[in-house]
């Protein structure tokens, strides 16, 4: 089916913007919503329409909304497939101001602590929803700055002061686009699982054991605490393969009789990596 519209976290501006516009081009509707589970909401209601939503981030870690809702399945979207950025970031200001506030999104704000802290002193520091977000905020507070997309600085009249900032370490950040329906996948590819095992010893490990008695690769666990059910955790489990692999079929029938609950979220490709 023909992809007509494209959900990402907005506002306009946000690395999830730019990721949909680098993979869907002008093509189609870019749709900006709210949070990520409006994204995700705004998926499911039709098959024509595709989401980008974030996913982890190598100075940040793992988005955990992101995480939580592919655990849940609510709304039910799958992995369509997995994006990456090379995210290069810039100081955004007036030139005329003396810095005094500081905003961004909690990743860019862990990934420049220590260039924050050599190059801006003693600023006051509010992270907020995205790096758009940010830059609106920075526009909108007297002594204000952002750390964001460059291309921000047009869209809220900020001039770009330093970029690339915190270059000599690397800032990449994971993207998934979601559907509907599943993905037809060929090639190389990842499969995403949602997994709640038994609360008793040794569950994991036994778990563990069935990828690596047929030799597949997990390539992320993340672990998240069930709601309402203390001590007791589900695991968004990432593999390297099709579903439809022999390997993987195999890995998968052994690794069903150990657990609670099972689902797959998705068999997807991964694509070449963009830069910002």
């Amino acid at each position: 089916m023909k992809v007509r519209e494209v959900a990402y976290l907005g506002p306009e501006g946000t690395y999830s913007h730019a990721v949909a516009v680098k993979r869907f081009g002008k093509r189609c509707r870019m749709v900006p919503q709210p949070t990520i589970m409006d994204v995700c909401k705004y998926v499911a209601r039709q098959a024509s329409r595709r989401g980008i939503i974030p996913m982890e981030n190598s100075s940040g870690g793992a988005i955990y909304e992101t995480v939580d809702i592919l655990l849940s399945g609510k709304p039910r979207v799958k992995v369509y497939e997995e994006l990456t950025l090379n995210v290069k970031l810039a100081l955004l200001a007036r030139k005329a101001e003396k810095i005094t506030w500081l905003f961004s999104h909690f990743a860019p704000m862990q990934h420049c602590e220590s260039w924050i802290r050599e190059n801006l002193g003693p600023v006051r520091k509010k992270v907020v929803a995205s790096t758009a977000v940010a830059a609106q905020a920075a526009a909108e507070t007297p002594g204000a700055a952002a750390i964001g997309n460059r291309s921000l600085a047009k869209m809220y009249g900020l001039q770009i002061l330093n970029y690339p900032i915190q270059a000599d370490i690397p800032n990449v950040t994971a993207f998934l686009a979601i559907g509907e329906t599943p993905a037809e996948v060929r090639g190389s590819a990842k499969t995403t699982l949602a997994v709640k095992l038994p609360n008793e010893p040794g569950s994991l490990c036994t778990f563990l054991e069935c990828f690596r008695n047929e030799q597949v690769n997990l390539s992320r666990l993340i672990s998240r605490p069930l709601r309402g059910t203390p001590n007791e955790y589900a695991f968004l489990v990432e593999l390297e393969g099709r579903r439809d692999l022999a390997i993987v079929k195999r890995a998968l029938a052994s690794v069903k009789k150990t657990c609670v609950e099972l689902r797959i979220v998705g068999s997807y490709a991964t694509r070449r990596p963009y830069s910002s």
